[in-house]
């Protein structure tokens, strides 16, 4: 651990004080520990790198254990695009696979791609806002499968659309191996994504999915069978997709739409409609379906539909 550049206690040595995790140097160079975040919320995306840096602070503060991680895993790092490259490749290396080897591919991809560090600030702000288990941007950023396994798949489509499709493979397989999340290189994802809890997430090479979408784990976007060509599924902004659903082929979940848990879709559903059951079938029949106004995404409500007797309910 970088030694200290001020004593924290007095009367005690450099070495001691690097012992009792004095973190003033773990910030980058310019950041200043006495920096103020004047509001709750996160109105600037630009603001939650320095979110995270302010966490890191009172959870090193709070857990001194924690500050040679934490400093190698953030406060270390220069940028937000920095510190990703590391968390994740860490996190996909192996014995055959370096992490140094996977941070120079990481960070060469993220410094000309701005784009996904857009997205990933997007994500980030999307599962605190959303997941009542997110205690912090850290929490997420360090922590949540769901999140690394989307922002690795940023870089993997990356390198696909590239025509790097080798490599984009071997980070889809590791992926696969690390968080039991299988996204191929080249389905699209927009940003403001929630995959939460995210195991056992399955999305196929011709799936497109929209902004501010929230799936939970187990969900396949999948193909029907050998069928080649634009073959799975394309889901629209602001959708709600439920634990354990398989929605297959080259259908349309509509914006807004919401799929209860368990569902199998086969078939369109139209947008901010609700379909539940296997095969799914809308709330409200097919020729009149109920409609909400909410966003189903940013609402995580799985339930309302159920407030009368009906087929789907025993």
């Amino acid at each position: 651990m970088a030694t200290c550049i001020d004593a924290c206690r007095t009367g005690t040595t450099q070495d001691d004080d690097s012992r009792f995790c004095c973190i003033k140097n773990f910030f980058r160079p310019g950041f200043s520990l006495n920096r103020k975040i004047h509001h709750t919320q996160i109105d600037d995306d630009d603001d939650v790198w320095i979110k995270i840096l302010e966490e890191a602070k009172s959870d090193v503060e709070q857990e001194p254990i924690l500050s040679n991680y934490y400093y190698a895993s953030i406060t270390s790092h220069r940028s937000l695009d920095s510190a990703l490259a590391h968390i994740l490749s860490v996190k996909l290396s192996n014995l055959n696979l370096p992490s140094n080897t996977l941070f120079e591919l990481f960070i060469s991809v993220l410094e000309e791609s701005p784009e996904i560090i857009e997205a990933t600030k997007q994500d980030l702000i999307a599962v605190k806002e959303r997941d009542p288990a997110c205690i912090s941007y850290v929490h997420c950023f360090l922590g949540f499968k769901g999140f690394l396994a989307c922002q690795a798949h940023r870089i993997a489509h990356k390198l696909w659309k590239q025509k790097r499709k080798i490599v984009a493979l071997l980070i889809q397989n590791r992926v696969s191996e690390a968080f039991a999340v299988d996204i191929h290189p080249g389905a699209k994802i927009g940003k403001g994504i929630l995959l939460d809890h995210a195991t056992g997430v399955v999305i196929g090479e011709t799936a497109v999915v929209g902004d501010n979408v929230s799936i939970l784990h187990g969900v396949t976007l999948g193909g029907t069978g050998k069928q080649s060509g634009d073959r799975h599924p394309k889901i629209g902004d602001g959708v709600l997709i439920g634990a354990g659903t398989c929605i297959l082929g080259n259908i349309t979940i509509g914006e807004g739409a919401k799929i209860g848990s368990g569902s199998v879709v086969v078939k369109d559903v139209p947008p901010r409609t609700t379909a539940v059951g296997n095969p799914a079938r809308l709330i409200g029949g097919k020729e009149n379906p109920r409609k909400h106004e909410k966003i189903p995404c940013l609402t995580m409500d799985q339930t309302s539909y159920l407030t009368e007797w009906s087929d789907y309910v025993i």
